[in-house]
């Protein structure tokens, strides 16, 4: 398909997962030679109406240059006049080509990793990304241009398809932010200047993809206990997802899960892998197989990273401000500070942690960097990205390039960090965004 052609499917790729009706279109598709049998049952595979069409949408772009065209035909003879006059609208008519003989040998989609970074060329940060190219029928059909793919070697043969979380409630779901920047004299922690603007521009963003947001500030080890607690017990029947954003210093502590702790204004801190066992599957029912999402900006330890030297070519750096700051605090050392036995959401053994995914501003026991002008490196760069991406990436895909971008920065011209992720998703997940 040509450029030009996927610019406008990802252009009004909102409006149509929205409105259409995929279910009409496939005895077309098939007859006219755009997708395979075998490709339209993969699609119907891939869960609800809009699951659907967002994976017909995806995989259109990786068909010939006469798919459009006969797309937009499909869409007539179904009646759905409105989406092919959205499609036609301010460009030129397209004329169909007779099909050539020309064959192009597409590349076989490799897994995406979960935590790693992308190393992309910053200046296609907010470029679409490729995505998956439907999986070719044992006798495949051509397809309008007479293209074909590589088959997978035997033995490889993949079952099912990644199908995407459903995502499509209003509101989608609740968003909690705890976000502590004046410590108690007592707990021997500065204050975090800065972390409001961080508050902020995530409070904006998770109203814009049609979270229900609550903010919470400066709260003490029990009341984050309570605020999490409170969050456990509401229904989520009616909503698709979760979101749980911590703003704070942090520390690093032993851990049978996730790494890390966040620290209230008392000084006294919860582990992360508490703070996630609050909405896992066995406590929370209402979001069992729902994804749970939890940002965590705060160190997961008191070492700073100086990185190691590369060619120019690999990296465009990026200098951090004069007033860069540190989340951390030094691994504690004391056993009865980490005992957390008196505790009902403590245990030896937890649940595997399904649908869960925890993003971390920093590498396990490493500082992470906060703008007292500006904020975090690290939510700067989440906000941004969802901005400019959620209409099009699915979250994993984003955080990559957050990962990317924020390994680019620099503290007073030495020091490093690198975010990442503990991913246990088991679909895509893609945000809603206004049309």
């Amino acid at each position: 398909m040509e450029e030009r052609q996927k610019k406008i499917l990802q252009r009004n790729r909102t409006s149509l997962v929205r409105d259409l009706d995929p279910s009409n279109l496939y005895d077309g598709l098939i007859e006219k030679g755009v997708f395979t049998q075998d490709m339209i049952d993969e699609i119907k595979s891939s869960g609800t109406r809009r699951d659907q069409a967002r994976q017909l949408v995806r995989d259109l772009e990786t068909r010939g240059s006469r798919a459009f065209p006969l797309f937009l035909e499909c869409l007539q003879e179904a009646g759905q006049h409105s989406l092919a006059e959205l499609l036609q609208s301010g460009v030129p008519s397209v004329q169909l080509q007779p099909a050539t003989s020309t064959q192009t040998v597409r590349p076989v989609l490799q897994p995406l990793p979960v935590s790693s970074p992308m190393d992309v060329d910053k200046n296609i940060k907010y470029a679409v990304r490729v995505h998956p190219i439907p999986r070719p029928s044992t006798t495949p059909t051509p397809s309008p241009e007479r293209e074909y793919m590589r088959q997978r070697p035997q033995g490889r043969t993949r079952r099912d398809s990644i199908q995407s979380y459903k995502m499509d409630a209003s509101p989608c779901g609740h968003c909690l932010i705890i976000n502590n920047v004046e410590f108690e004299p007592e707990s021997e922690l500065s204050n975090r200047k800065g972390s409001n603007i961080d508050c902020d521009k995530l409070e904006s963003r998770f109203k814009a993809l049609n979270f229900i947001v609550e903010v919470r500030t400066n709260l003490k080890q029990r009341q984050i206990k309570y605020e999490l607690s409170s969050l456990c017990k509401k229904d989520h029947s009616q909503y698709d997802c979760c979101v749980v954003i911590m703003l704070s210093h942090g520390t690093e502590v032993s851990h049978n899960r996730f790494p890390g702790a966040v620290y209230g204004v008392d000084g006294q801190h919860v582990p992360v892998q508490h703070i996630t066992n609050y909405l896992n599957g066995q406590h929370c029912p209402s979001l069992q197989g729902k994804p749970k999402l939890f940002f965590i900006q705060a160190c997961g330890g008191g070492e700073r990273d100086t990185g190691f030297e590369v060619s120019p070519d690999e990296v465009e750096p990026s200098h951090g401000g004069a007033d860069d700051q540190t989340d951390a605090i030094p691994m504690s050392s004391s056993s009865d500070s980490l005992s957390m036995s008196d505790e009902p959401d403590a245990r030896v053994t937890l649940p595997t942690p399904s649908d869960i995914l925890v993003s971390y501003s920093t590498f396990p026991g490493y500082v992470s960097w906060r703008d007292t002008q500006s904020g975090s490196w690290y939510v700067e760069t989440l906000n941004g990205i969802l901005e400019g991406n959620a209409a099009t990436d699915d979250l994993v895909t984003m955080l990559m390039m957050v990962n990317h971008d924020v390994s680019q920065n620099s503290a007073k011209g030495l020091y490093k960090q690198m975010p990442g992720s503990f991913n246990f998703l088991r679909k895509l997940l893609y945000f809603q965004t206004q049309a």
